[in-house]
């Protein structure tokens, strides 16, 4: 298991909870959007300096009872598989909570995660059809379609997300009615100010934004545009 970064201390992606974000190395989507490259494409991760899982340990155990939790994100934390569940459960060991982002695409690893996990997000990164070919190295539809039910009967806090590229008001409809009905929905803007994928810039006017909330606030318990 590669960790490519940490965050030593976050308010803002853990709600509820003082944590800290680990971000792992390598991913099975090429999102055009990826603001984060050195953790997806091999030839910029080759590059990117790498912190060791002993060390991490050591930050946690001088952060005892001032972090509440851990956010675990990447790259895609789940195509490390039972590495990944080894890492949670230290982590949970150890007395944090733990928050999982996830794109969705190993089911399986879902499985076994979420009895050592206390809240999950997971991003929808279009309609649910054959568009997520367009983010995916591999087919991975009928996982993510199995990742939502897992996630939304999982007994564990949740949030599905949708950040804003080149999507119409009609695919953001489209995504929150299969979603629906589910304990929170959000959309997020795309912050442009770090180097992407693609290199392209994406925005959705104002007043579409307020129709698609209009539109949807009432199919989930929580819907928010940030």
């Amino acid at each position: 298991m590669k960790i490519g970064g940490l965050q030593k201390v976050t308010l803002i992606d853990y709600p509820g909870k003082v944590a800290c974000t680990v971000f792992l190395s390598g991913c099975n989507f090429r999102c055009p959007f990826c603001y984060s490259p050195e953790l997806v494409l091999p030839e910029k991760i080759k590059k990117h300096p790498s912190i060791k899982e002993r060390d991490f340990f050591d930050f946690l155990s001088e952060k005892k009872g001032l972090l509440d939790g851990c956010v675990i994100c990447g790259g895609e934390p789940t195509i490390y598989g039972e590495e990944l569940i080894d890492f949670c459960k230290k982590i949970k060991e150890m007395g944090f909570s733990i928050k999982l982002d996830t794109n969705g695409s190993n089911p399986d690893v879902l499985i076994k995660a979420i009895p050592l996990i206390d809240y999950i997000a997971m991003d929808i990164k279009s309609p649910l059809d054959q568009r997520y070919k367009e983010f995916s190295v591999i087919d991975c539809l009928d996982r993510i379609k199995e990742s939502i039910e897992i996630i939304k009967k999982s007994g564990i806090d949740y949030e599905f997300r949708t950040t804003i590229t080149n999507h119409s008001v009609d695919d953001i409809l489209e995504i929150a009615e299969y979603l629906s009905p589910a304990k929170r929905y959000y959309i997020q803007r795309f912050i442009g100010e770090k180097e992407n994928i693609s290199g392209e810039k994406y925005t959705l006017k104002e007043e579409d934004l307020k129709l698609i909330e209009e539109s949807i606030k009432n199919l989930f318990e929580v819907f928010k545009i940030r």
